[in-house]
């Protein structure tokens, strides 16, 4: 017999005695546990019958949405103009300008004011800047200050002071 045959013989017997039939353990728990005595089944618990609910709240505004106060709907409620044109510095963050000093020309004081790409732009008081319309009310020599209008949260708008620090 050639060797490729007997190590393919000797596999083979190998897989038979790994199929032979050693459940005499598996028998022997099975049969302790049979002969054990049987308990008492315990009773389901009873069930309640279910009560109906009738929802009378159905002209009110649902739980699950945001409600809008009436002061936010009023007609002389504070909100941004949607109508005015933008200008050029709200389109930055009030976060990413930085005030760098001040300009005395014609009697008139304006804040210099640096964008993120190194441009310096003059601004006087009425001129816009920031994301949140942000208007400014005075330039002074260390600080340009702004009232930003904002979300409130609850639907309406609130003003909020904001300034420009001068960055040394």
């Amino acid at each position: 017999m050639s060797t490729s045959k007997r190590i393919a013989l000797a596999l083979a017997l190998v897989a038979v005695a790994g199929c032979a039939d050693d459940t005499d353990e598996l028998r022997a728990k099975v049969a302790e546990i049979k002969a054990r005595p049987g308990g008492r089944i315990e009773p389901l618990p009873e069930v309640k019958p279910y009560e109906t609910f009738a929802y009378a709240a159905l002209d009110q505004r649902s739980p699950f949405e945001a409600g809008v106060p009436a002061s936010a709907n009023a007609p002389n409620a504070l909100r941004p103009d949607a109508n005015r044109p933008r200008e050029f510095l709200e389109q930055f963050s009030l976060d990413t300008l930085r005030m760098v000093g001040t300009l005395r020309l014609d009697g008139r004081t304006y804040g210099l004011v640096q964008t993120q790409d190194g441009l310096v732009h003059r601004v006087l008081p009425g001129n816009h800047l920031g994301q949140s319309d942000g208007r400014i009310t005075t330039v002074e020599e260390s600080k340009i200050s702004l009232t930003e209008i904002v979300p409130d949260g609850m639907g309406g708008f609130i003003q909020r002071p904001a300034a420009l620090a001068l960055s040394e």
